[in-house]
């Protein structure tokens, strides 16, 4: 992994593919800002029609997963656990261990930006458990507790 510069307050996506595994097209969230150690950040998703699930979810009412919503949550929680703690991730993999309390309360469709407010609730390493809410303009869109676990390379 190339070592980011710390204690920057934004990340945009070239650095994000530095900290995740994740590319195209299931990197789920484009930027991460408000970057706070041992706080929070806020993770960015530009939501477009050229999105690949929209093409069958669904048809004519294009509507974000929830699922992949919850993904994208996990990823700006990855993404902000690995830069503000600097840990090292060569040869390991980020494994969601359960989610709870998932709640989706607003379409998200295209042309949305999602905005994905993530904390640390727990952390015993190589466990942490995260809190996020997602935000499409100043409305809650969906919200959830989460639990993952660093892990050596399956």
């Amino acid at each position: 992994m190339t070592q980011l510069e710390t204690g920057k307050s934004v990340l945009e996506v070239d650095e994000l593919m530095q900290l995740l595994p994740h590319r195209y097209p299931f990197l789920l969230i484009d930027r991460l800002v408000d970057i706070k150690a041992g706080e929070g950040a806020v993770g960015i998703k530009n939501v477009s029609f050229g999105d690949g699930f929209f093409q069958g979810h669904f048809p004519g009412k294009p509507v974000m997963p929830g699922v992949l919503i919850v993904e994208a949550m996990a990823q700006a929680a990855a993404a902000y656990t690995t830069y503000t703690e600097g840990l090292e991730t060569d040869g390991k993999i980020v494994l969601f261990m359960g989610v709870d309390k998932a709640r989706f309360r607003k379409p998200v469709i295209p042309g949305d930006q999602l905005r994905i407010h993530v904390s640390t609730e727990h952390r015993r390493p190589p466990v942490w458990r995260f809190r996020s809410t997602a935000y499409v303009d100043d409305k809650k869109v969906a919200d959830a507790t989460y639990s993952a676990m660093l892990a050596q390379g399956i």
